[in-house]
């Protein structure tokens, strides 16, 4: 399997492929019983349900193999989607507008929800309190992001910023630690589990959350070439994602042990009490809220309004409910 890197180191980059289908399928159909699913998904925290999901088995239980594509943040799975090589993957909600503009993505479900993982933090040195205090300042941010163009468009301009007051640092989240302990930026808008991290090691201080402004729901979604072709496997992998809620509610300690052994695996030096303290910023929670086209709706406007997007989204098209309906029945 040939992963395209987009400048990532291999340190970056999880790559494997799930075990063989296991015996037993429990009356899966034979249409996911023979379905691979190239998934992505990124390993900040917004993406470790999904890893959970991976390493869980309980996909294998209903004969779906996995090709993992593992990146740093959503918004480049959602590139890679748009590219037509991967099947899944998952992002917030202005990511996957733009992937639907772009290249048609559709939506399946919610299956977590993030606002409280995504914070504005600044050096704890220079004394900042206040996101207005960033005038003149180097912001590190993942342009092009779901929080990216959250804080330019919605927390920067809500603070009295608009682009060109602050200097921003294009930087992917898993390098703004780095790059805060080495001052060559001033702050960061970035997510779990480095904002935990900075906290920890006294680097930074939270200047505001994002849930405050948005709850940040992570929207697993798919092409439209899977989705026409494979839809009893999109049930049975939902089926799945039931599973993992479960598994999150019931056993939070074997899925901890599972998330944790993925990063202190990628080298990341964490205690145990600064990861818990990350997860439990992440909520899992697949299915469809019902507050979440009018939600949408004004993601879109804001990207429409930035030129960011040609048109918004025909919700009943991009978001197919259908699929989560069948799986809880």
């Amino acid at each position: 399997m040939t992963i395209r890197h987009t400048g990532l180191t291999r340190r970056q980059y999880l790559v494997g492929t799930s075990a063989a289908v296991a015996a037993g399928l429990g009356g899966v159909g034979l249409a996911a019983a023979a379905t691979t699913i190239r998934q992505g998904y990124q390993t900040n925290m917004w993406g470790m349900p999904t890893y959970y999901l991976l390493k869980s088995g309980l996909l294998e239980k209903r004969g779906i193999n996995i090709q993992e594509f593992a990146v740093p943040s959503g918004n480049l799975t959602m590139q890679q989607m748009v590219a037509r090589q991967v099947d899944m993957g998952t992002y917030a909600g202005p990511s996957f507008i733009i992937g639907h503009d772009k290249g048609g993505l559709i939506a399946i479900a919610v299956v977590n929800n993030v606002g409280k993982t995504a914070r504005v933090m600044a050096r704890k040195d220079l004394g900042i309190s206040k996101v207005e205090q960033l005038r003149g300042k180097k912001v590190a941010n993942q342009t092009g992001s779901s929080t990216g163009n959250i804080f330019v468009d919605q927390i920067a301009t809500g603070a009295g910023l608009k682009k060109g007051d602050y200097q921003e640092v294009r930087m992917n989240v898993n390098d703004m630690v780095a790059a805060m302990a080495a001052k060559t930026v001033d702050a960061m808008v970035c997510v779990e589990p480095y904002n935990a991290i900075a906290e920890a090691d006294g680097l930074a201080v939270t200047l505001v959350d994002f849930y405050s402004f948005d709850k940040l729901p992570v929207f697993m979604a798919a092409t439209p070439e899977f989705v026409e072709k494979n839809g009893d496997a999109i049930v049975s992998y939902l089926k799945a994602w039931i599973d993992v809620d479960k598994a999150f509610k019931s056993d939070p300690g074997k899925v901890a042990d599972t998330i944790y052994s993925f990063y202190t695996s990628k080298g990341y030096k964490m205690s145990k009490d600064t990861f818990a303290k990350a997860l439990a910023r992440v909520e899992v929670a697949p299915g469809w809220p019902s507050d979440l086209k009018p939600y949408m709706q004004h993601h879109a406007e804001v990207l429409l309004k930035e030129k960011k997007i040609k048109a918004v989204p025909d919700w009943n098209k991009a978001l197919r409910m259908d699929f989560f309906q069948k799986a809880m029945s």
